[in-house]
């Protein structure tokens, strides 16, 4: 466990197991460890003598056992303690505050989005702003007579319209196209 080290090194390893090790806690090659370490380190040596002193002057003290008006009056002043106050508990409930998560989250992402104005409302000053993907939506408006283009491209009877009426020239006027 502790290898070829230096001897501080050595000294911390054994000083993180020593307790375990004074408890009879220890697996058994941590155990081996420490006592090789023992043999060889004075000072921790010296240490663990020192934690076997403390722990047999502890064991010697009495007992003591508190008496139950204790144990009750303890229960009865940890009762009168004021609850500490959090973060959230201005809030009644979690519901309120997930209610107002929820309204903040939704009035930030609706006002996010673009401004449409419907083309009868907007004034001539102010553009007409149009949603991604509206002019994809606008075929769909002309579903029906674009499902029919085969037959209106072929149908022979529409070459045979007359061409839009023109109205008779002015003398004086000269016709531009």
């Amino acid at each position: 466990m502790f290898g070829k080290e230096s001897s501080e090194k050595n000294c911390s390893a054994v000083e993180s197991v020593l307790i375990e090790y004074l408890d009879g806690r220890a697996e058994p090659a941590d155990r081996h460890a420490v006592e090789e370490h023992l043999k060889a380190c004075a000072s921790c040596r010296v240490r663990a003598e020192e934690f076997r002193s403390v722990w047999g002057a502890l064991d010697d003290l009495p007992e003591i056992i508190p008496s139950p008006s204790f144990d009750a009056a303890l229960h009865a002043r940890i009762a009168a303690e004021p609850a500490p106050r959090r973060f959230w508990s201005f809030l009644p409930s979690p519901r309120l505050a997930f209610a107002f998560t929820a309204l903040v989250v939704l009035s930030v992402w609706f006002s996010s989005g673009p401004r449409v104005m419907h083309p009868k409302v907007a004034q001539q000053d102010q553009p007409v702003v149009e949603a991604p993907g509206d002019s994809d939506f606008g075929m769909i408006r002309d579903l029906s007579v674009l499902e029919n283009y085969d037959v209106v491209s072929k149908f022979d009877a529409l070459s045979e319209l007359p061409g839009p009426a023109t109205a008779p020239a002015k003398e004086g006027t000269v016709e531009t196209r």
